[in-house]
């Protein structure tokens, strides 16, 4: 079994907590002319599901919340079926929550049923709209199950809305649509993609781009070299282990687990 990156951020139901917190005392504003510019400010508009949360008592908001939490630090944990449990436990309490669905779509993905990982992730996106953490996911999983057309699409819309200071992972999904590309026959657009970024950026994604190149024409030697050299640079195996990733899914690396990962690519 291959490792898969997923985003398992909570979507809301903690920023929605966040509203409920006392403000802070005006003395301790900077000026009282910030602070009635700050009182001015539009408040962004809750969702209908965000209004239901806070309708709940405030003892099932902490339970739910408490629930959702430790999901979290159990699947961090990769211990899937206590974090499914946390996560039943919680949706008893409130079954609106973008974040139950989102995480029980990587539980999914983790014991290969992309099938209902990709629902999960659906009714996780009609109660977050257009939340670029819930679109790579769906992305992710038409990635892993080569439907290219459909991932293409949607990293394409990911990158689109993704916030500006989000630059890793940007650069991750460029890479993931030049190999989408790759397979969908666009020859001319990889070999612009793989030009797009140099030595100089803050990405390893200059170097796996070309091996990627390497890769495709069977210089399997040369694709190494280029990875070895992103390893020498970027020595952080956080910053390294979803671009690895991403050529396991691919096809071009063998997965440590064996399996589906293992096949060559198509």
């Amino acid at each position: 079994m291959k490792r898969i990156s997923f985003l398992t951020f909570l979507l809301g139901a903690m920023s929605v907590m966040a509203q409920e917190q006392p403000a802070p005392n005006a003395a301790a504003a900077a000026s009282s002319d910030s602070a009635a510019k700050a009182e001015q400010a539009p408040v962004q508009e809750l969702l209908p599901n965000q209004k239901s949360f806070l309708n709940l008592a405030e003892e099932r908001r902490k339970d739910f919340i408490k629930h959702l939490n430790e999901a979290n630090r159990l699947f961090q944990q990769k211990r899937i079926f206590e974090t499914l449990e946390q996560l039943q436990m919680a949706e008893v309490i409130f079954n609106e929550s973008p974040e139950i669905f989102n995480l029980r779509g990587s539980c999914y993905v983790e014991m290969r049923s992309f099938d209902r990982a990709l629902e999960d992730f659906n009714k996780a996106l009609t109660l977050s709209k257009d939340n670029p953490s819930i679109r790579f996911n769906i992305a992710e999983v038409y990635f892993v199950t080569r439907e290219w057309l459909k991932a293409l699409e949607v990293f394409e819309k990911v990158l689109k809305d993704l916030p500006s200071q989000s630059v890793a992972l940007g650069r991750l999904i460029e890479f993931k649509i030049l190999l989408c590309k790759n397979k969908l026959g666009k020859k001319d657009e990889v070999l612009i993609l793989s030009e797009k970024y140099d030595f100089l950026d803050d990405s390893p994604y200059y170097y796996y781009a070309k091996a990627a190149l390497e890769y495709e024409a069977n210089n399997l030697v040369k694709a190494e070299e280029w990875i070895a050299t992103a390893n020498r640079i970027f020595q952080d195996p956080n910053i390294l282990a979803p671009w690895q990733d991403t050529l396991v899914e691919y096809g071009y690396i063998k997965s440590f687990y064996g399996g589906e990962g293992s096949q060559e690519a198509e």
